[in-house]
């Protein structure tokens, strides 16, 4: 595959510390929610960050299939995604769940539906969740 885009962030710390984009765009505190042991502090989670990620990433996938099916997305169209942790049921880690929730003001359903599935087809999140994708890792 062709990779036509490339950044790099970076953490330290781990669920309480610090993480930042390569080029400083992105800036982080890093914090541990309440429901996993932590104390409440202000800042983002890495749950937030894939939930963000996710969602902008989506809408856009979805704007690029409508656009190829001649339709407009309306500029408060809306993708939530929901993301959940806990632990795994083979014991052996933590594991995620996410779900989607599309809202496309003024459009019919059946179509927002519709493209809906064809964006879950194209978005590279959507993808990597549905094929497991390998993610090589390297000790430096």
């Amino acid at each position: 595959m062709p990779i036509l885009y490339t950044t790099k962030a970076s953490a330290t710390g781990g669920r309480a510390g610090h993480g930042a984009s390569e080029d400083g765009v992105l800036d982080v505190t890093l914090t541990v929610p309440k429901e996993l042991g932590g104390d409440g502090a202000t800042g983002t989670n890495p749950e937030q960050l894939f939930a963000t990620g996710y969602s902008a990433c989506f809408l856009g996938a979805l704007k690029f299939v409508a656009g190829k099916e001649k339709v407009k997305i309306p500029d408060d169209a809306k993708v939530t995604a929901t993301v959940g942790i806990g632990p795994r049921e083979d014991g052996g880690g933590f594991g995620i769940e996410v779900s989607l929730l599309v809202d496309i003001p003024g459009l019919e359903k059946s179509v927002a539906e519709d493209l809906a599935a064809k964006a879950h087809i194209v978005c590279p999140y959507s993808h990597a969740m549905r094929t497991s994708t390998e993610v090589p890792v390297k000790v430096a």
